[in-house]
């Protein structure tokens, strides 16, 4: 199996869908943690919907258009990041993340995105970086700093999630700044 280590205990590695029962576990597990930011967790509510989850990112996949990748602690799955937008054509992508409480603190998901960074910009030749959060989630807006990303500006009430419309915040990294070390250092 490929994955990529991340600290020594944790790993990345893709997140496909015969781990369904394992994913809707994770869910489960951390929706009330989770479901403040991340509309999937409206979506994967069972073993069933798990799997369909993951399917649509394994076709995705497959057309090029997306990807997501789990990160297991320990054996235990904590965590994710995917490429919610992925066009190569556009020479853009937008990375999104979660991870369980018991696994913050530890810079998991700092060194993950900057995996995939590295990868969208040195093998697939993206051009641009996204990063968007809700205005209210400071640990998402703190990752897109130590990514050295740019706020380029608020999308005002432009997410309805859960009866309420939220502010999003739009943050990107240029590939010429990651090559250019303009970008912080790369775990």
């Amino acid at each position: 199996m490929l994955s990529c280590r991340l600290d020594e205990g944790a790993e990345l590695r893709p997140l496909e869908p015969w781990q369904a029962a394992e994913f809707a576990a994770h869910a489960d597990r951390d929706r009330a943690h989770f479901e403040p930011w991340l509309q999937w967790t409206q979506l994967v509510t069972d073993e069933e919907s798990a799997r369909a989850f993951l399917q649509r990112y394994a076709d995705r996949q497959a057309a090029d258009d997306g990807r997501i990748y789990g990160i297991w602690s320990h054996g235990r799955l904590v965590g994710g990041t995917l490429f919610r937008i992925f066009s190569p054509a556009d020479g853009l992508c937008e990375i999104g993340v979660w991870l369980s409480p018991e696994a913050q603190g530890r810079g998991l998901i700092t060194r993950a995105a900057r995996l995939m960074i590295d990868w969208a910009v040195g093998e697939r030749g993206m051009h641009r970086v996204e990063w968007r959060n809700a205005v209210e989630n400071e640990r998402s807006k703190a990752v897109a700093k130590r990514l050295g990303m740019t706020l380029d500006g608020v999308l005002r009430e432009a997410f309805p999630y859960l009866g309420r419309r939220f502010d999003i915040e739009v943050w990107s990294l240029l590939a010429s700044e990651w090559r250019s070390g303009d970008a912080p250092p790369r775990a």
